[in-house]
């Protein structure tokens, strides 16, 4: 920082902590405005793409559930969908149902893990979640209680919380009993109970008054909120079935990122995926207690502040938990586990609703099963365009802030989106370059 009129100022973070993966920031400000932002997303590519090329259609759900540990399960639904797809098969029934039950237990853990861990130390002014928990111990201890509840479903119809092992093309290779998920209803009845006290939390939360002006994207279900499947819709009117993805976003490379940035076709603003926009797009679906917390903390579908997203989280925990519920009562074991997909030489696609938002897959197939051609398209580089305008905005409005609180409010910004860099790249060093006025002293 210099005297005489002008300043340069430059802020460094090694990594980006609490989120998944490795990147940085450069925000450049010229004469008090900010004129570049750029979110680098450096962490090397790591092919699942091209690992996919030559391998078995029924390879795809274990092979892309390595992708993410925090949401494997997204992966595997996607790709089963796409390679169904390919193959002539719907899968509908006792199946989809236990599908929808399995997500519930990854959205569960997932939006737990975010909103206790990585995001609400932000709110509260504190740099981590163990610090957070020196005084605020029976909260954290309801956030791990809360993933463990997500996790344990996930394992009882997966066969693990990680990296499940139990899904296969057409549904799962064994169905768990009845007996073996009837336990889970205790569990399941407190974390519901748990997730009402969060939303009622975290809706205390002051943050940021922001509002963007984006086009938000979600899949939409015509009875559900949409989780599992649904049409492709936004609040700019798009209303497409999931096979015309191509022909609603476009990818390009650019050359800060290891991540393609994802645009709407005849849209020059990026768009945002993830729980504002199902939010926005679905709020009519969700169970009663998740629609009634949501009008007990102020939510309205018009809500555009991506510092409120934390509070949708919240609203989507109890959504799954009363979606877990509803689907354990009665519950039968689908018999047969999965229904037979035979190959074909086809084109499939498929999408879902992560925890951090839509996520597609296509794939081609050759007529012996072998895959010709894989394309996923995650969350995180479709919300990378987001990010980055969201960033240009706080930027301008934090210029008064000393470096500690601009740094501090960037990474706050990034974290509304829960981003999973790894799963983008096929996180922060910020560096901030402010210039004073023409000729002022430079450092």
């Amino acid at each position: 920082m210099t005297g005489g009129g002008g300043e340069r100022r430059t802020l460094k973070v090694a990594a980006l902590a609490r989120v998944e993966g490795e990147g940085g920031l450069d925000v450049r400000i010229r004469d008090g405005a900010v004129t570049d932002v750029r979110l680098r997303i450096y962490e090397p590519p790591r092919f699942f793409e091209g690992l996919l090329r030559g391998r078995r259609y029924t390879d795809p759900p274990d092979i892309t559930a390595r992708i993410c540990g925090i949401c494997p399960v997204a992966y595997q639904m996607s790709a089963c969908q796409a390679v169904e797809d390919a193959c002539g098969v719907h899968v509908d029934g006792p199946v989809r149902d236990l599908r929808r039950l399995l997500y519930c237990g990854e959205w569960i853990e997932s939006h737990a893990l975010h909103v206790y861990l990585l995001h609400a130390p932000d709110f509260l002014g504190y740099p981590g979640a163990l610090e957070m928990a020196r005084d605020h111990r029976e909260v954290v201890e309801r956030g791990l209680s809360l993933k463990e509840a997500g996790n344990d479903l996930v394992a009882a119809v997966a066969g693990r919380a990680i990296h499940p092992v139990n899904v296969c093309v057409g549904g799962f290779h064994r169905a768990p009993t009845a007996r073996e998920l009837d336990p889970l209803r205790a569990r399941l009845e407190q974390a519901l109970d748990d997730a009402l006290e969060t939303v009622r939390w975290v809706s205390g939360f002051d943050g940021p008054d922001l509002a963007i002006d984006a086009t938000l994207v979600a899949l939409r279900h015509p009875t559900e909120y949409a989780v599992l499947d649904g049409r492709l819709t936004s609040t700019g009117g798009l209303d497409l079935a999931v096979d015309r993805f191509g022909d609603a976003v476009v990818e390009t490379q650019v050359p800060h990122s290891t991540a393609l940035h994802g645009r709407l076709v005849g849209d020059d603003r990026p768009y945002l995926v993830g729980p504002l926009a199902r939010f926005a797009l679905n709020a009519d679906r969700l169970r009663p207690a998740a629609r009634a917390a949501a009008a007990d903390a102020g939510l309205d579908p018009s809500c555009r502040n991506p510092f409120r997203t934390i509070v949708v989280r919240a609203v989507e925990i109890v959504h799954a938990a009363e979606e877990a519920l509803a689907i354990l009562e009665g519950y039968q074991p689908p018999d047969p586990p999965a229904v037979a997909v035979e190959p074909r030489a086809a084109t499939g696609h498929g999408a879902s609703e992560a925890p951090r938002g839509l996520l597609y897959h296509r794939y081609e197939l050759a007529a012996d099963g072998t895959i010709a051609a894989a394309l996923i398209v995650p969350p995180t580089s479709q919300n990378q365009p987001r990010i980055e305008e969201d960033l240009r905005l706080v930027v301008e409005a934090g210029l008064h802030l000393d470096d500690a609180e601009l740094t501090q409010r960037c990474e706050q910004a990034i974290r509304n989106y829960d981003p999973c860099i790894s799963c983008a790249t096929h996180f922060l060093t910020l560096t901030v370059d402010r210039d004073g006025p023409p000729g002022a002293p430079q450092p």
